[in-house]
């Protein structure tokens, strides 16, 4: 009788007909080594695999997951909005509803488009920023990743960075010297470049809180001199807020560090695990999107009925009176537990958190940017990944992605996962 598990038996048919047999690269666990778990079932903090083992998910489907997983006001709503139409592909009420959440929440949105990904709301963000500035040049950190578009694919973060590719084949070198890229948290050589070109720049684009290197937060005075500068040059400010949208804050990062931004993008968060993005912003820069101005955009499922539903679940359940606090505190919990593990078996590590999100390092100090995140040892997070695998505890499959807590976490989940930890630190 074969040992294949089911997870391998899967992975091997995978592979038959998918490219590496995921539909996603980090899904593969190639920076980690083996093979990756096929989910079928989750409920609040739990994921259960095709083995039928279960984890403590601290992935949350890339963040989406807020409220926990299949959470049941969500799953009703979903139900509720399915059973009317899968798609109309044409003005809803929802829709409407969702952006003026979206507006209420996020002070510096003004006007809102609904997309069907991160990825289509900041390839339109930089299109908005170049027609309402007639200009060309998008500016960008290292180890900031802001979806799969061809300018934003130059020295990003997150999946590229799990490969030792930090950019991408297939992009034009004549497009990707569009983007010029800076390091993270280094306002100095942001004045510097805008002091020497900033006639040429249509927008800077920024995760306020970098969540594809791991977690990475702003230094004092960074945020402020992207807005700083950006005013003083006429140029567009982008926060990438796809990640940290409703995560480090109600109102997003730019609510927690007070900056607003001229445009935002979402999504994660606002689809409560359906497709949905949205690109938002300035009354005066979203005129400029069709059909009221001349910078295109369309999508057939933009809006979709379904999706729309699943986020505005969400959103009501996230802005519940003290939601946000008690995530984060059991987020403060996890990393300071983790930390206090390591340091007791000896082993050099260190952990932040900001809100929901949390990093994960094997340094003595967080990394502040993205030459001192390439300075933890990968090998011994990758040993300590799969030692809480083992355990039943399921982080990001990659060393440079942060993690996500969710309000179905609790005293439980946080108490198990840290006595997993004492037992996998010592196997590092």
């Amino acid at each position: 009788m074969s040992s294949e598990s089911r997870n391998d038996a899967l992975f091997n048919r995978a592979q038959q007909h998918i490219p590496a047999g995921v539909n996603s690269p980090v899904r593969a666990f190639r920076a980690v080594g083996g093979t990756p778990p096929f989910f079928e079932r989750a409920l609040g903090a739990y994921l259960w695999d095709a083995d039928g083992k279960r984890y403590i998910d601290y992935v949350g489907s890339w963040g989406p997951m807020l409220a926990g997983h299949t959470d049941a006001r969500v799953v009703k709503a979903v139900q509720d909005a399915a059973a009317k139409a899968l798609s109309f592909g044409a003005p809803t009420e929802a829709e409407i509803t969702l952006a003026e959440t979206i507006c209420r929440l996020v002070p510096s949105i003004e006007l809102v488009r609904l997309v069907s990904s991160g990825t289509e709301a900041t390839m339109t963000a930089l299109r908005l920023a170049r027609g309402a500035t007639g200009r060309s040049v998008i500016v960008k950190f290292e180890g900031c990743y802001h979806g799969h578009a061809d300018s934003l694919l130059v020295k990003s973060g997150s999946g590229a960075l799990t490969f030792g590719n930090p950019s991408s084949a297939g992009v034009p070198p004549e497009t990707a010297a569009q983007t010029v890229v800076l390091d993270y948290n280094d306002a100095a050589q942001l004045r510097a470049l805008f002091a020497a070109r900033g006639k040429e720049i249509a927008g800077v684009i920024v995760e306020p809180v970098a969540g594809n290197m791991n977690l990475v937060q702003p230094a004092r005075g960074f945020l402020e001199a992207l807005r700083e500068e950006c005013t003083a040059h006429g140029a567009v400010l982008i926060f990438d807020e796809v990640m940290t949208g409703f995560r480090v804050a109600l109102g997003g990062a730019q609510a927690r560090y007070g900056i607003r931004p001229d445009l935002t993008t979402l999504g994660k968060v606002i689809g409560g695990g359906m497709p949905v993005g949205a690109v938002g912003g300035r009354r005066d820069i979203m005129q400029h999107i069709a059909p009221l101005g001349a910078v295109y955009q369309a999508g057939t499922l933009s809006g979709n009925p379904v999706a729309v539903a699943a986020g505005l679940a969400t959103l009501e359940i996230v802005e519940q009176p003290g939601f946000s606090e008690g995530v984060e505190a059991t987020t403060r919990a996890l990393v300071e537990g983790l930390a206090l593990e390591a340091k007791n078996a000896g082993v050099t590590f260190s952990a932040q958190s900001v809100g929901s999100m949390f990093g994960l390092y094997f340094r003595a100090a967080p990394p502040t940017r993205f030459a001192e995140v390439m300075e933890c040892d990968k090998e011994c997070f990758n040993r300590f990944f799969h030692a809480m695998l083992e355990r039943g505890v399921y982080f990001a499959p990659s060393a440079y992605e942060a993690g996500f807590v969710s309000a179905a976490h609790g005293e439980a989940e946080i108490d198990a996962t840290l006595a997993a930890a004492r037992d996998a630190f010592r196997a590092v």
